[in-house]
């Protein structure tokens, strides 16, 4: 990735983005695209229905462009993510497919509590899946050159779902950056993990609340899931206990850390478990702490950032 800071000391006229720049550029970017994919297996036919009229798109450059203005701290976020609102929302939704997670969690082996989570914190339930051509979108940011090569394979990836049929290049909608569906997966990882458990013949993850769910459950037990686990708790720590010491790759079993002089939340003794656990400390906290064993690490392997994964460990702790 470019250095921002560079931009800085270029003349504004140099500072042109792609969309601006002559078409004949993106046209030839296309064809090189378009050889890509049929060496990939994807007909002309597919090309001709994904390909025609996608221009360069001015507002996915400036999304992936934009600076972070600030971060909040960790109860900010946490206050925001697991609101009231949302924990509603989420129990309504757990509680009219039931009978849907009891099955995927029986397949896959995985938490229904933390698959309500996090489909609500990607989407708010399917609610709010994208409102981008994921074609034009990756297309868009494989021709900026600033992480091209990621995004044109990405772009392939997202042809390929095309021709097998799962979705009409219409509906392929999703985030600026080429997330798709009800739990945003790149098209790469629709290749790899997205299922069809409604049984129509397509993995439907914009459409189809069985896929969806279904698939990012396949994600989590395909990142390590272990059955019967939790993902982790928050803890009062023993006195003296200097936060920076919090270290997510120092495990050691629970009942060490019980001996030290940790408890619960509460106030209560933590169980004398062997369960792999490490001290967990949220970005940009106040002091809160958390013991986290191996599925919070699962979780991050959905989306890396701790205070993600925190929250949807708590959010999940209010489904069921």
């Amino acid at each position: 990735m470019l250095d921002r800071r560079l931009f800085l000391t270029i003349p504004a006229a140099l500072l042109a983005t792609p969309a601006m720049a002559a078409a004949g550029g993106f046209d030839g970017f296309l064809d090189g695209v378009r050889a890509d994919a049929r060496r990939a297996g994807v007909s002309a036919g597919t090309l001709q229905r994904a390909l025609t009229g996608v221009r360069p798109n001015d507002r996915v450059l400036e999304l992936d462009r934009k600076q972070p203005e600030g971060s909040l701290s960790w109860e900010q976020y946490r206050d925001r993510i697991v609101s009231q609102t949302r924990i509603d929302n989420g129990r309504r939704n757990y509680g009219e497919s039931r009978s849907l997670l009891s099955a995927i969690g029986t397949r896959y082996r995985v938490d229904p509590r933390v698959i309500v989570a996090i489909w609500g914190m990607e989407t708010n339930f399917g609610t709010n899946t994208g409102g981008f051509g994921v074609i034009e979108a990756l297309a868009t940011l494989a021709w900026d050159g600033r992480r091209s090569a990621y995004f044109r394979t990405e772009l392939i990836a997202a042809l390929r779902v095309l021709e097998g049929g799962h979705v009409t290049p219409a509906r392929m909608r999703g985030s600026w950056a080429g997330a798709m569906g009800q739990p945003q997966f790149m098209p790469s990882n629709f290749e790899r993990l997205a299922v069809d458990f409604d049984g129509d013949g397509r993995r439907d993850i914009w459409d189809s609340r069985a896929d969806a769910l279904a698939s990012i459950g396949n994600y989590l037990a395909r990142s390590g899931w272990r059955d019967e686990e939790p993902w982790g708790q928050a803890v009062q720590p023993p006195p003296g206990f200097d936060p920076e010491r919090a270290d997510t790759e120092t495990k050691r079993p629970l009942r060490d850390w019980s001996r030290q002089g940790f408890r619960r939340a509460d106030g209560g003794p933590l169980p004398a478990s062997e369960i792999e656990t490490a001290v967990v400390l949220p970005r940009n906290g106040n002091g809160q702490l958390f013991l986290c064993h191996q599925n919070f690490r699962v979780i991050r392997r959905y989306n890396p950032p701790i205070n993600y994964a925190l929250a949807v460990g708590l959010l999940s702790d209010n489904f069921g």
